[in-house]
């Protein structure tokens, strides 16, 4: 059974550097939209008989990206291809697994079950926001992780002075997943949620007074978590300089640019499970998922085991 790998227009940087690590060639498909705004999508290869691969984050526009993949599955699935797996960077609405309120939809739930039905037999997805994603599938979901990509990329300007913090207690085990890599103790900081884009602090739980912080964190979108989190860490006396913040999917929308470009942070560092901003009001450094994933597919592939990648 040959290997064929299929991209959206989610992230096409990343989608079109990862085939090259395994030794084949993206497949061609027509992605374009009618007049009316509908969208036309067409294979241009033969996937019959063939193990697929859909590369495409569900970043914003989200909904655009997310219908991509579901077309492109179906696509796959009527021209008889054997075996559908999504590779999915970023999965978005991985917030909504739950309904805080009581009428709301349970959109995670929801997007599992569209997946399913579009012909996906299997998901990858890096650094998910909550775990309990993963029980919204009926279908097997290979959890892998960029902690290990970003604490090499970052360990080099962490001094021994440094701090690990979490901004919030749904980041505590991926900042001891940091820790554990880089040697650092942590620091928690308790939020309560606003709403979507505002937080408060209520407390610190750790050392930081004189310390160099690193900020790390599943993802960031308008940065209202981050900046909350540093401001009370600054408050508590932790040091200005050096403040460093590392993200495995930098969205980075909305007032994102504003808040962070008035703190006084000295580099964000991000996975390029979505595309980095064209302009941002901090510097960035993106360290490239494609030979993470590569080997991901390749294992999967060959039936071979996944479990020095995994995120848990």
């Amino acid at each position: 059974m040959s290997l064929k790998i299929l991209a959206g227009s989610g992230n096409p940087a990343l989608a079109e550097s990862i085939p090259g690590k395994l030794g084949v060639k993206l497949t061609q498909r027509i992605l374009e939209r009618f007049p009316d705004g509908e969208l036309h999508i067409e294979l241009q290869e033969s996937v019959r008989g063939q193990e697929v691969y859909l590369v495409q984050p569900t970043c914003p526009p989200v909904d655009e990206h997310l219908l991509e993949l579901l077309l492109l599955a179906d696509a796959c699935r009527r021209a008889g291809a054997i075996h559908l797996t999504a590779v999915i960077p970023y999965f978005g609405y991985a917030r909504q697994d739950r309904r805080a309120h009581g009428r709301e939809p349970l959109s995670a739930r929801l997007l599992a079950d569209l997946l399913v039905s579009s012909g996906i037999q299997r998901l990858v997805a890096v650094d998910l926001h909550s775990q309990g994603v993963e029980s919204a599938f009926a279908i097997p979901v290979e959890h892998v992780s960029a902690v290990p990509l970003l604490a090499e990329a970052v360990r080099s300007s962490v001094s021994r002075n440094a701090v690990i913090v979490s901004p919030d207690l749904g980041a505590v085990k991926m900042a001891e997943r940091y820790a554990r890599i880089l040697d650092l103790p942590v620091a928690i900081v308790h939020k309560t949620r606003l709403s979507g884009a505002e937080v408060a602090v209520q407390r610190i739980v750790g050392d930081v007074r004189g310390k160099e912080i690193l900020v790390v964190d599943d993802m960031i979108s308008t940065g209202g978590t981050v900046e909350k989190a540093i401001q009370a860490l600054l408050e508590a006396g932790c040091s200005s300089a050096g403040v460093k913040v590392v993200t495995s999917h930098g969205l980075l929308v909305g007032p994102a640019a504003e808040r962070l470009g008035k703190l006084p942070i000295e580099k964000i560092y991000v996975s390029d499970s979505v595309p980095k901003p064209d302009q941002f009001s901090v510097p960035i450094q993106v360290s490239s998922l494609n030979a993470l994933l590569a080997e991901t597919i390749r294992r999967l592939h060959n039936r071979e085991s996944i479990a020095g990648l995994i995120g848990h």
